[in-house]
């Protein structure tokens, strides 16, 4: 095996972006407008690890606009991919066979999305390509960061991309391609929720040394054609309850689009205690309600996707800058739960990184904090935003869905809508990860699922397929085990080994033989749709999510 370090070509850019979401992407444009209006020039490089830009990117999605508001004031005429604005909403609590509506009129103003829009967002992530191409960005798809590079004195200086070749024993291929090195004064993280250098960059500047631990959820998406005569464009719906206890944080969405689809989700927080929970199998028993079965009758699903969402809000955001760069986006943590929205904070974020790191480059600086993201932040609606919502997921976690996770966090919402910043609860803090929530299966009994009938429900594998999820096969797993007896000699036995059930794709299984005996730990990591899911919630902290050859993953249309 050749150890030997790879030689490498290198480039230098004033600003580095990992990662084509709409945090990096709105960074980029903002970047190249503020140079225009200074009549100056910075070179700009985006990465972005899928196929294409938007070939990972999966959310429900609703947008507040205002991100895109600041950016491009007049994206509504710029052929924008947003045209299904929000004309109706409803919230109801499933009981397994009817629902309870609530009044939306009494919702507080905080969740309620008149001026929001129904979008694809990795629609808009395209869209939003094209323009910052327009503008002389340079944008790799398909090339993943693998490594962080740092200066001597300790800032992060660039980052290696697009090393390919590598064989599953470590042994460069005949096809091996060492990479580049792409250098920048700064580097702008937006890898999206539990990226594989944000997590690095976290733990060794210790960003997050005074916030909480970051909370999660695993939002699962099926993208559905249905009968025209059961379209209604423009209306969204959320659930609460069913078919999860009270005390299982989550529920569901349903966005009509106007082009007679809908995307049908499902959200499980996943500080959920019994390791026999099996996500993947609420969301499609979930389907099976009379409601949701009467709607998709007829139709078929045409698209599926699972990723985690960030989950802690302002308690778990960690310090934004470290020496030679930044995070932004949902590397950070920015969604507001009970609004059920995070992009908007996302581009806010994106836009005020890009401010300090253009002044910074134009003052000549290279490789110190970025001071000033961090006090736009402090003082930005994002962060007023998000402090209003603070109490919320911590609610729902202690008083369960009905009382905590709707009656308190509706009196906390209305509360800080008559007096900002106030709680009668104070600041309610998050003292568990989401893998130290998971309890021993002798607590907990095993839950029946239903058979999957091919038509409304689907098991995972066949769901998979449409990902349209690739890998090359030859290369190292990028899921990884720190011991690889823990599966079998730890999780077996003391959490029945939950990676078998968190799993949206199939990844994990335990096989043994004929006999049912000599049990195995297989990773099936070709399934992997980069949700980070295992990352998160492995009882044992014992898997490591890391970057796959670029252009491997999910390949989502229209998600």
């Amino acid at each position: 095996m050749n150890t030997q370090a790879p030689e490498r070509e290198a480039m230098d850019f004033d600003v580095v972006i990992v990662g084509a979401g709409p945090a990096g992407l709105c960074a980029a444009i903002r970047l190249k407008q503020l140079a225009a209006e200074k009549n100056a020039d910075v070179s700009v490089v985006v990465v972005e690890k899928g196929s294409e830009v938007g070939a990972h990117i999966l959310s429900g999605a609703v947008l507040d606009p205002v991100g895109l508001d600041r950016l491009l004031p007049d994206w509504r005429n710029m052929g924008a991919p947003i045209d299904t604005p929000v004309k109706s909403e409803s919230i109801k609590i499933l009981t397994e066979t009817g629902s309870i509506p609530l009044p939306v009129w009494g919702m507080p103003p905080m969740v309620k999305n008149h001026g929001c829009y129904i979008i694809s967002l990795g629609n808009v992530c395209r869209w939003l390509a094209e323009q910052a191409e327009g503008m002389g960005v340079e944008i790799y798809p398909g090339m993943a960061a693998s490594q962080v590079l740092y200066r001597e004195d300790g800032s992060v200086r660039g980052v290696v991309v697009g090393e390919m070749g590598i064989g599953k024993e470590g042994e460069r291929k005949d096809s091996y391609e060492p990479g580049m090195e792409l250098n920048g004064k700064y580097v702008l993280i937006g890898e999206g929720v539990r990226g594989s250098l944000a997590e690095q960059l976290i733990e060794k500047f210790s960003l997050n040394a005074d916030s909480d631990p970051q909370k999660y959820g695993i939002g699962m998406k099926e993208l559905w054609e249905i009968n025209p005569e059961k379209s209604r464009p423009g209306h969204m719906a959320h659930t609460f309850c069913w078919p999860l206890d009270n005390n299982t944080g989550g529920g569901s969405f349903c966005y009509h689009y106007n082009d007679n689809t809908v995307a049908i989700g499902f959200v499980v927080h996943l500080n959920y205690k019994n390791p026999y929970l099996y996500p993947y199998g609420e969301f499609q028993k979930f389907k099976t309600h009379p409601e949701i079965a009467a709607l998709l009758e007829g139709g078929k699903r045409i698209a599926y996707g699972a990723r985690a969402i960030s989950e802690g809000g302002y308690q778990a955001v960690p310090k934004l800058v470290f020496p030679g760069g930044a995070l932004v986006g949902c590397s950070a943590g920015f969604l507001n739960v009970p609004r059920i929205k995070g992009v908007h904070n996302a581009m806010l974020t994106g836009i005020m990184a890009a401010e300090a790191a253009y002044d910074a480059v134009a003052a000549g600086r290279q490789g110190d904090e970025l001071t000033a993201y961090q006090s736009a932040y402090d003082a930005s609606d994002v962060k007023v935003e998000l402090k209003k919502a603070r109490n919320a997921k911590p609610l729902w976690t202690k008083f369960g869905t009905l009382l905590g996770g709707i009656a308190f966090s509706g009196l906390e919402l209305w509360t800080n809508t008559l007096l900002p910043g106030f709680s009668v609860f104070g600041t309610l803090r998050h003292t568990k990860t989401d893998a130290e929530a998971t309890e021993p299966a002798e607590k907990h009994k095993p839950i029946d699922y239903p058979k999957p009938d091919g038509v409304l429900t689907f098991d995972r594998l066949t769901n998979v397929a449409f990902s349209a999820v690739n890998h090359e096969e030859d290369q190292p797993a990028h899921l990884q085990l720190k011991d690889a007896s823990i599966p079998i000699g730890v999780n077996l036995p003391v959490y029945a080994e939950p990676a078998q059930r968190y799993c949206p794709a199939e990844v994990y299984e335990v096989v043994t033989d004929d006999g049912g005996a000599n049990p195995q730990f297989q990773i099936n990591a070709s399934n992997c749709v980069h949700c980070k899911t295992c990352d998160i919630k492995d009882p044992s902290q014992n898997i490591v999510w890391a970057t796959p050859e670029g252009g491997g993953g999910p390949n989502y249309p229209n998600m």
